[in-house]
């Protein structure tokens, strides 16, 4: 057995346990926990330190992990988000059999934007994916209380269930009377339901926040707004359908006066007029 000593020099030293590699090359990974605050502003904040760093050549960093899918799933979310919108107004022109009422409905989706940015500035907390998973939840609730809404009008208009047709104007107020109570218990019950979840109670919830948020802010500004503006919509969009159908068909033409049968006693109108100015008889 010949001793280590006599072969080599032990020097105490610092040093990997062990190399990785990805694509050939030498890396370094680095992982950590966030707490109190979101992934994607914590990969902001170390985005940020990493792009003030004087690297040496060959070095670079790119983010892998939650981080990495949660970027790319954000562009996911962005185009289910466009196929929302398609598909729901498919299904709503096909339901109510009318290019333009689905139109009036749709108008409740840009109303919860305003409520969306104001509660997550509330709240501190940025558009990330959690937020965007948020507002495709949004699209199919508020645009519930606008199907209430025009539903409830069209019947009335339409007089069903032995019920007198009312006017345009007076279907869309009782419309909005009528389903103002369901409206808001559906809009209380989603609220309270996401409240532990926009307040972040819970281990590993700060992630998550967001998505309540989002919930919570858009639908208060869409169920409000909805019972002003999507009557309004619906008015402008109606009247505009009627110009068309009259543009399409044409104007209805005057009808021929029918012919007097002789010796009815009926005087018959000259078609000129007689000489001297006397009518004829």
């Amino acid at each position: 057995m010949v001793p280590l000593r006599q072969i080599a020099e032990l020097v105490p030293t610092t040093g990997a346990n062990q190399i990785s590699r990805r694509d050939l090359n030498r890396e370094v990974e680095l992982t950590a926990n966030v707490a109190g605050r979101s992934a994607g502003e914590v990969a902001r904040d170390v985005k940020a330190a990493l792009d003030g760093v004087n690297w040496p050549a060959g070095y670079k960093y790119r983010f892998g992990g939650s981080t990495k899918s949660m970027n790319e799933s954000f562009g996911y979310a962005v185009s289910a988000l466009a196929l929302a919108v398609i598909f729901i107004y498919m299904i709503l022109a096909s339901q109510f059999a009318s290019f333009f009422q689905p139109i009036a409905i749709m108008t409740s989706l840009p109303l919860t934007l305003a409520g969306v940015f104001a509660a997550l500035l509330l709240f501190g907390s940025t558009l990330n994916m959690f937020s965007i998973i948020g507002f495709i939840m949004l699209m199919g609730l508020v645009t519930k209380n606008a199907i209430l809404l025009v539903d409830f009008a069209n019947q009335a208009r339409a007089g069903v269930d032995g019920r007198a047709p009312l006017s345009r104007e007076a279907a869309l107020v009782e419309a909005a009377r009528v389903r103002l109570r369901p409206i808001l218990m559906t809009t209380l019950a989603m609220i309270f339901g996401m409240v532990p979840l926009a307040f972040s109670l819970g281990e590993g919830a700060e992630q998550r926040a967001p998505m309540g948020q989002t919930v919570i802010g858009g639908i208060i500004t869409s169920s409000i707004l909805t019972l002003v503006v999507v009557p309004v919509i619906y008015t402008y969009l109606d009247d505009f359908g009627a110009w068309l159908r009259r543009l399409w068909l044409g104007k209805p033409r005057t009808a021929p006066a029918a012919p007097v049968p002789a010796g009815t006693g009926q005087p018959a109108a000259a078609d000129h007029p007689a000489p001297g100015g006397a009518s004829a008889e």
